[in-house]
C-alpha cells in the first residue's frame, strides 16, 4: 500500500468490472493509477489503488467466493471537494456519469451536485460557489 500515512480513512470500492472502472475514473476524475493486481482467474483485478484528487482510492471486483459484497452500495456517496465544480463535473459527464443531482449553487455557499458512475456509486463535487 503506498499511502503517505499509516493513519488514514480509505475508500473501497467493489465493483463489477474493476479494469474498465479504473479506466473510467481516470477519464471522469483525473485518477492516477498506483498499483494493479490481477486476480489467478486472468479475468479479475484483485486489487487496485488510484489517486484522485491527490487522496486514495482502493477497488477491486467482486469475489463472492471469499465472501465479498457483489452489489455497489446504495448509501454511501463519494465527495469530492474540488477547486473548480464546474470543471470536474464537465469532465465526469463527458466520461459517462449520469447525473443524480444537477449542479447548482447551494443555500450553504457551495457549488454541488451528485453524479452516478457507470458501476452504481454516488459522487458528489462541490467547491465554493464564486457568487
Amino acid at each position: 500500500m503506498n499511502t503517505k500515512s499509516r493513519d488514514a480513512l480509505i475508500p473501497y470500492l467493489t465493483v463489477d468490472g474493476a479494469a474498465r472502472a479504473i479506466d473510467f475514473y481516470k477519464a471522469a476524475f483525473g485518477a492516477e493509477e498506483l498499483a494493479r493486481m490481477p486476480a489467478e482467474d486472468g479475468k479479475r483485478l484483485m486489487h487496485a489503488h488510484l489517486r484522485v484528487n491527490g487522496h486514495d482510492l482502493m477497488l477491486s471486483d467482486a469475489f463472492p467466493e471469499y465472501g465479498a459484497p457483489t452489489a455497489a452500495p446504495a448509501a454511501v456517496t463519494l465527495h469530492l471537494a474540488v477547486d473548480d465544480a464546474d470543471a470536474w463535473w464537465n469532465r465526469a459527464v463527458e466520461a459517462g456519469a449520469e447525473i443524480a443531482m444537477a449542479l447548482e449553487d447551494q443555500f450553504w455557499g457551495d457549488r454541488y451536485g451528485q453524479l452516478r458512475d457507470p458501476f452504481g456509486h454516488r459522487w458528489s463535487i462541490g467547491s465554493p460557489s464564486r457568487k
